[in-house]
């Protein structure tokens, strides 16, 4: 952004975009039913964060029993949803930090500070679940983490880089805001 010469006016909004599809990435996690999955046929197991679902056969009906009865199900959705929910604050301080003509940098680094709780809380959430769900639920046939798991690893990974972007944006003040000479590499003979 600043070593190539980009003006700042028009990529303010890159940061917050991000933030924006982190938090439709946690959303898309928090809904999705493809925590688990049975990965090959007869599809026997279904299953969310906030449930399991089993079939004894294949067309049949289909008995969800609720993660929440389990004190590690609740852990791990408190911590996932603790997570999500300060991605979503910072988002939208974001939006604030970059709509205000002045930006304030120290105001961006934390954002970026409370993006890196936002991180540890995901990422305790994401291996609780895992963790304890193959240990404690019976599970038949072959198996897979899916991908609403995957958009959960996502929104983790995205955490953490956003995080170091909105810590070391501050360092590059005096470029974004155009107080720096520019260096001429040209001297006269």
């Amino acid at each position: 952004m600043v070593k190539y010469g980009l003006d700042y006016t028009r990529c303010r909004w890159i940061l917050p975009l991000l933030l924006g599809i982190g938090v439709i990435f946690g959303i898309i996690a928090l809904a999705g039913w493809g925590w688990l999955e049975s990965q090959t046929l007869p599809y026997v197991h279904q299953a969310s964060l906030w449930q399991s679902c089993t079939r004894l056969q294949e067309g049949g009906e289909w008995t969800c029993e609720s993660l929440m009865g389990y004190a590690w199900g609740r852990a791990a959705a408190a911590t996932y949803l603790v997570g999500f929910l300060l991605l979503v604050i910072c988002f939208a301080l974001a939006i604030i930090a970059f709509a205000i003509d002045t930006l304030r940098f120290n105001f961006i680094r934390g954002i970026g500070g409370l993006l890196f709780v936002a991180a540890v809380f995901s990422v305790m959430g994401l291996v609780i679940y895992p963790v304890k769900f193959s240990t404690e639920i019976e599970m038949t046939g072959i198996n897979m983490f899916s991908w609403a798991y995957g958009f959960g690893w996502t929104t983790a990974i995205m955490e953490i880089c956003l995080g170091f972007f909105f810590c070391c944006l501050p360092n590059y003040e005096d470029q974004i805001l155009g107080n720096v000479k520019p260096t001429y590499f040209y001297s006269s003979p």
